[in-house]
């Protein structure tokens, strides 16, 4: 039970996630970095605390979230039903979110030509919510996910209201499936502003190089994210195993040689090696499934090692 002479040094902290970014970034640790995993959200606010009560010369034991919230643009009901199982993904990441306690925001596209214009109206509601629930609920700290500079009005009004200001953000380069080279930076002025910057980008490299377990918690476990891909694409078809060459490898997933039509495999599917030691040309075993689209996928997929010349 909570000591209430020490209430007062308790830190009240208030997240806010710029969804469009976040979303955005954990597609780029599951299908284009080495983890090939996406950010767990109770690893990102055990983190959040940790660094929180370094900062502040307390304890985790006195950091806490007191709201949280998620804004986030996204298709209207119209055009996620003509997406497979679109609606269902949603909802799944909706029950983790509310897992966490945190309150979601969407405002739906109304079409492709909007994107743009709907996500700064996502910018604009997030910063006005965020000042109001700062005013009402005195956070000592706010926690802000993104990386565009327009947020730096809102960080100026905060910095008057005394309110400490923290923004978790990455810059990271990667190739895309067309290998077009796509790169994340954040505002340098947005950091300038802020009381504490965290650049998401180095802490992470550098606590997995060192296993560090509070980074490794970051990550939703690969073998639990690797069974919802497997539950997600595919209905075995039979139990007997085949066998092939790698026709093609590409960021996150691969094509094998198999007649009359070449079988697409997703990297979750590759057991006994790491998907990013596999080669063109490898020979692999393999278990042919349906996926939601009823066209035929490789899954269970492993290599097998060649023998070496003597």
């Amino acid at each position: 039970m909570l000591n209430l002479s020490n209430s007062k040094n308790l830190t009240r902290i208030g997240v806010f996630y710029d969804g469009n970014y976040f979303n955005h970034v954990s597609n780029y640790y599951y299908y284009f970095h080495p983890s090939k995993s996406r950010i767990s959200i109770s690893g990102l606010h055990g983190f959040i605390k940790n660094q929180i009560a370094l900062r502040e010369n307390t304890t985790e034991q006195f950091c806490h979230i007191v709201d949280a919230h998620y804004f986030k643009s996204r298709l209207n009901a119209k055009d996620t039903s003509q997406k497979n199982n679109q609606l269902y993904y949603d909802r799944v990441f909706d029950d983790i979110l509310m897992s966490e306690g945190i309150v979601t925001h969407y405002l739906p596209i109304k079409n492709a030509g909007f994107n743009f214009r709907q996500e700064k109206s996502i910018d604009v509601w997030l910063a006005l919510e965020a000042f109001e629930l700062t005013l009402y609920k005195k956070f000592d700290i706010l926690v802000l996910l993104a990386s565009d500079g327009d947020y730096v009005p809102l960080i100026r009004k905060l910095n008057t209201l005394s309110t400490r200001v923290m923004i978790i953000s990455w810059d990271f380069e990667y190739k895309d499936e067309n290998e077009v080279l796509r790169a994340t930076r954040t505002s340098h002025e947005l950091l300038q502003e802020v009381s504490y910057p965290i650049a998401m980008h180095d802490i992470i490299e550098n606590g997995l190089k060192n296993n560090d377990p509070i980074l490794e918690r970051l990550f939703v476990p690969a073998n639990r994210e690797r069974k919802r891909e497997i539950t997600r694409q595919a209905t075995l078809l039979s139990n007997e195993f085949k066998t092939s060459q790698i026709l093609s490898l590409h960021n996150g997933y691969g094509f094998i040689k198999y007649a009359p039509n070449n079988l697409y495999f997703h990297h979750s599917s590759v057991e006994n090696v790491d998907f990013n030691d596999l080669l063109q040309n490898d020979t692999i075993q393999f278990k042919i499934a349906l996926n939601e689209k009823g066209q035929e996928v490789a899954i269970e997929i492993n290599l097998i090692e060649e023998p070496v010349a003597e």
